[in-house]
């Protein structure tokens, strides 16, 4: 545990509305398929997610979620929950922009004949019916990542170009107004996503490429680096920390990217920062081994998690002015990572076994993590167990179990959801008040560890590369 001042431990936080997503009929509801790094709610407080309906997946076992049913895109918005709808089958979010447009992806009725598996493409959601982006020159499948308020989408595609690593060459696209353009790479055959391909609103571009067609022996793919892209300059190879492998997680409006990268032996990643005048930083861990990053703000301020000496556990940081801050633990939970920070510098994430998020975590003004249980109503529907964002005026998205949900099946059970700041300076917040005692006890269900089957593989799934160790296929793990 941190050290924390008598005044900062005593201090007062907002009680909270709960507003439990539930499902569109199955079992489970979820966040982005990205993961960390990707943005669930906007600045209007609109939510956006994917949940289950009732249908099961006629692709099984190849299919598009863990539990096997038909899923379809939502938005929430001013208490009412919108069914999105696919162009078939199952659809699935990815990022909201704050005009209240949607990205993601979403399923066409058809089979991928490189893959067997059902095809995905890239779509948007500009109103309540799913647009579908295509693919570049022809090929099966695409994916969109982010998007940005002058409704510019970035992702990834396939082409018909035969490519020794996927099947068909892969490459990071641009679509605007209609348009799906090709990016380029670096040298490579590809430029596939190895975490989050994002855009910022002036329009450049983070991703990731390969810079040459030669797999090298620890990694076994080319050398991967991540780059920036604007219009004008094409890409820039922002290099790497001495290893063959990095991938930009998180974009800010100035420019600057974070990212994760192999360092030299590409056995150990640590979390970097790059902008112009600089270069790439090496932002360090907390004593281990490694680090990897989930989000940057407008200020320059990084968040993720890091790598404790003996790099058996890890705890969430915040860099900030150059200087890497252990952001601490939850009483009992030996480890914590930081998934989101927002504007006014709040932060939020979970405290977990270093594998399995327990409990949905709150840091605020310099203070120690507060378990966002206890400022709920007690009894409420879901235990909260991840937050994976946060938005300018404080409201927090996430995910938590239901009532005789376990937590190792949290993705065939688990439930998407809004917290809502109580007190009449929010503007959702009045109907309810801040407590101004103590903070409000919580009542939690204990945590059941059983096993469960193996999830089938998601339809990003294979054109993701991973890097060392930081690298994860969940929707916002521990």
């Amino acid at each position: 545990m941190l050290a924390i001042p008598a005044s900062l431990a005593a201090q007062k936080h907002h009680q909270y509305q709960l507003v439990d997503m539930g499902t569109l009929g199955g079992p489970a509801s979820y966040s982005s398929s990205q993961g960390g790094g990707a943005q669930v709610i906007n600045n209007q407080g609109m939510l956006a997610g994917y949940a289950d309906t009732s249908t099961p997946d006629p692709f099984a076992p190849n299919c598009a979620n863990p539990d096997c049913f038909v899923s379809h895109t939502f938005r929430w918005r001013d208490g009412a929950l919108t069914d999105l709808g696919a162009i078939a089958d199952s659809s699935s979010f990815t990022a909201i922009n704050d005009l209240g447009w949607i990205a993601g992806g979403s399923g066409n009725g058809l089979i991928d004949p490189l893959t067997g598996f059902p095809e995905s493409v890239a779509v948007i959601w500009e109103g309540d019916q799913p647009i579908n982006l295509g693919t570049l020159e022809g090929g099966y499948e695409s994916y969109a990542t982010s998007l940005n308020d002058s409704g510019q989408v970035v992702g990834f595609a396939g082409n018909l170009v035969s490519d020794p690593f996927f099947g068909t060459q892969v490459r990071t696209f641009l679509w605007e107004k209609g348009t799906m353009q090709d990016l380029g790479t670096l040298g490579g055959p590809d430029s596939p996503p190895a975490e989050n391909t994002t855009i910022n609103e002036s329009g450049q571009v983070a991703g990731s490429s390969f810079t040459n067609s030669i797999p090298n022996p620890v990694t076994g793919i080319p050398t991967l680096d991540p780059f920036l892209w604007e219009e004008g300059n094409g890409m820039t190879d922002l290099g790497t920390l001495g290893g063959t492998a990095g991938a930009p997680n998180a974009m800010n409006n100035r420019g600057q990217i974070a990212g994760a990268s192999n360092m030299p032996g590409d056995l150990t990643s640590h979390p970097f920062l790059w902008d112009r005048k600089t270069g790439i930083k090496d932002l360090g861990t907390l004593g281990g081994d490694t680090g990897f990053v989930d989000m940057i703000n407008d200020a320059g301020d990084v968040v993720g998690k890091a790598d404790l000496p003996g790099s058996q556990l890890h705890d969430g940081f915040l860099w900030r002015n150059g200087k890497m801050t252990d952001l601490g633990t939850l009483a009992g939970d030996p480890c914590t990572r930081a998934n989101w920070i927002n504007a006014q510098r709040q932060i939020v994430g979970n405290s977990s076994d270093c594998t399995i998020p327990f409990h949905a975590i709150l840091w605020e003004n310099g203070g120690p993590p507060i378990d966002l249980n206890t400022l709920i109503p007690p009894n409420s529907s879901l235990q909260l167990t991840n937050a994976l964002g946060i938005n300018d005026r404080g409201e927090i998205a996430g995910r938590g179990l239901p009532a005789g949900c376990q937590l190792v099946d949290v993705d065939f059970c688990g439930h998407a959801f809004l917290l809502i700041p109580c007190g009449h300076d929010h503007p959702n917040g009045k109907e309810c008040e801040d407590n101004p005692g103590d903070l409000a006890p919580v009542t939690q269900r204990p945590m059941v560890m059983t096993p469960h089957s193996p999830a089938p593989n998601e339809r990003v799934a294979p054109f993701r590369i991973p890097l060392v160790r930081g690298y994860r296929t969940d929707r916002g793990g521990a």
